[in-house]
């Protein structure tokens, strides 16, 4: 966990997102971190509308429909990492950080995001669980937390997807994250009077303390193309 803090802004779209917007607003923000390394880190928490992605490597056999019919949209993206599954219900935290500042090792930014969730976690009394060679929160053996990510010259794009509420049909469509013997799990399933939007400030309380950042909300000045 990082002792030192600093200010980092925070964006938070109202509604459902479609995926090619928040990425393009991932893309931005990576942009200006590499025009100027000394800027603010930034993150997003969004929802998005219902949409399958595939990491850079993913193998479209863990897709159990055709790539060119897909149920809802599919999109290939710059993130490690197999098929996963967004939609309503599940919050999405993209982390946009100079990881010169926090630490040049992705495996280290793996765990640490899988930090923030267990945190999370353990504020609801609830136990999340590694699995050794896996990335990913587990409970009670379902999966409640996907993580995958990348980065140019350092600056992180992509992050975490937890499950709150969402409707876990659409996984059924898809070997998520190419791990056949593990169920995914939502957190409605042990607590029942959580929703998304009410978990979102814990979400990020717990970003924050993790990874030593004050987030606060963007200035009139710090806009995104689409917002």
């Amino acid at each position: 966990m990082i002792s030192t803090t600093a200010d980092a802004i925070c964006f938070e779209p109202a509604g459902l997102i479609p995926f090619p917007l928040a990425w393009s607003w991932q893309q931005q923000l990576q942009q200006r971190l590499l025009e100027d390394p000394s800027g603010l880190d930034a993150l997003l928490l969004l929802e998005h509308q219902p949409c399958y992605t595939l990491g850079r490597g993913a193998d479209e056999a863990f897709l159990g429909f055709d790539p060119a019919d897909p149920p809802a949209p599919l999109f290939r993206i710059d993130r490690g990492g197999e098929v996963t599954h967004h939609c309503p219900g599940q919050l999405v935290l993209y982390p946009v950080l100079n990881l010169q500042r926090h630490g040049t090792d992705l495996h280290w930014y793996l765990r640490e995001l899988e930090g923030v969730v267990i945190d999370l976690l353990a504020e609801l009394g609830l136990r999340g669980e590694r699995i050794e060679g896996l990335t990913g929160v587990w409970l009670e053996g379902r999966k409640l937390a996907a993580i995958g990510v990348g980065a140019r010259r350092w600056i992180s794009q992509h992050g975490l997807a937890l499950n709150v509420e969402a409707d876990l049909a659409g996984f059924a469509q898809v070997v998520p994250c190419g791990i056949a013997d593990r169920p995914v799990g939502r957190l409605l399933d042990w607590r029942p009077e959580l929703t998304a939007a009410a978990l979102r400030p814990r979400l990020l309380q717990c970003f924050s303390e993790r990874f030593g950042l004050q987030l606060r909300p963007p200035t009139p000045q710090e806009t995104l193309q689409g917002w």
